[in-house]
């Protein structure tokens, strides 16, 4: 879709404390905040007009840990690779009204585009509504908002990691052979991501022959809230659980967590998913049957280069277009013990220095990794 180019906005002349101005604006990354608003927004020109150096990076959470650890990083080294552009960051630790917010200081700041990944689909229609009235572009990143009139939606086949999850997972009970009986740990209510993961995941367990125990969706994709749910499933179901599907590695986390203090036997098949260091480790001592890694750096890399072009109003095109939205879906991969070398090593995504600490040379060893 074409973008109408957003126009420079006149400069304001420079005040008495335009060192520390000359600073902001020499750094690659703003962090949103209070103690910074005045100064962001006195650069781009008269408040709220937007820039066509400043790109908002709104990510949702700080406990999965994939956003501060390669989203948020990636992006930024894309952006300044392509240029003298600025990124105001801001994450908002799973609450939806502060997104809301963050997003207004970021518009307010002269933000000439928004990459937002939700923490709620539907309520960040409304920070889409009011980019748009303004003449900014708004790019969906990871999750999908709900509505809106989004310039670019770019993610994974969602539906498929909850089918890749299922699968090795259904294989993984039936392997073992040690009862049919599972729990599911899904992911938050409000994540538009999470609802495809189950939809994907129960078309495989659906016909499986497994048992669904019960079923959780986790509040913010919470790892204590689903420990303490797996605890009290624990305490019922004991003697039934042949597995834990869990939708993520930070659920996954909560999961092992409440196993071990019950010391269930014999240990459940585990799942995963976004291949964090944690969850390849616990790959390699058993706690965790498998994750899904999913090639971060080329989603945000391609978010980067989408957002810039959109700061200047050039045609961006897509491979598909989803809702209306021209869109980008990478793939996901299943990662287990098995291929721990030929996936996030091989992709440069862990190194075999960072999984391999002492506190798991044996494993490593024993898995071939080295």
């Amino acid at each position: 879709m074409l973008v109408p180019r957003l126009p420079r906005p006149r400069r304001r002349p420079a005040p008495a404390h335009r060192g520390l101005r000359r600073a902001l604006a020499a750094a690659s990354t703003i962090l949103i905040g209070a103690a910074l608003l005045s100064a962001c927004t006195a650069t781009p020109g008269p408040k709220g007009t937007p820039d066509d150096s400043t790109i908002a990076l709104l990510l949702p959470d700080a406990k999965t840990a994939r956003y501060e650890t390669f989203d948020r990083p990636l992006f930024e080294e894309r952006v300044e690779e392509l240029g003298d552009y600025k990124v105001l960051y801001a994450n908002a630790d799973q609450d939806a009204a502060k997104q809301q917010q963050q997003a207004e200081s970021a518009l307010t700041a002269g933000a000439g585009v928004l990459v937002l990944d939700p923490v709620d689909a539907n309520a960040a229609v409304s920070i889409v509504t009011s980019a748009n009235s303004r003449g900014v572009p708004v790019i969906s990143y990871d999750r999908l908002i709900a509505g809106g009139d989004l310039a670019y939606y770019v993610s994974f086949d969602n539906e498929k990691v909850g089918v890749l999850q299922a699968t090795a997972f259904v294989d993984g009970v039936r392997d073992r052979g040690e009862g049919s009986g599972i729990l599911m740990v899904n992911g938050s209510p409000t994540d538009s991501n999470a609802a495809l993961f189950k939809d994907g995941a129960h078309s495989i367990i659906d016909d499986s022959g497994l048992t669904v125990l019960a079923e959780f969706d986790t509040p913010g994709w919470n790892p204590e809230k689903a420990q303490e749910w797996v605890s009290g499933q624990i305490a019922q179901h004991r003697d039934q659980i042949a597995g834990v599907y869990a939708a993520n590695d930070a659920t996954a986390g909560g999961a092992v967590a409440a196993l071990r203090v019950a010391n269930v036997s014999p240990w459940p098949i585990v799942t995963g998913q976004d291949a964090e260091l944690s969850a390849i480790q616990r790959l390699l001592t058993g706690d965790q049957y498998m994750t899904v890694y999913k090639a971060i750096k080329p989603q945000a890399r391609l978010a980067a280069e989408v957002a810039v072009k959109l700061l200047h109003g050039e045609t961006v095109s897509a491979p598909l277009e989803i809702q209306g939205t021209p869109s980008t879906l990478l793939d996901p991969v299943a990662v287990t013990v098995d291929n721990i070398m030929q996936t996030v090593v091989a992709d440069g995504f862990w190194t075999v220095d960072d999984i391999c600490t002492p506190a798991y040379a044996d494993a490593c060893e024993a898995a071939g990794i080295g």
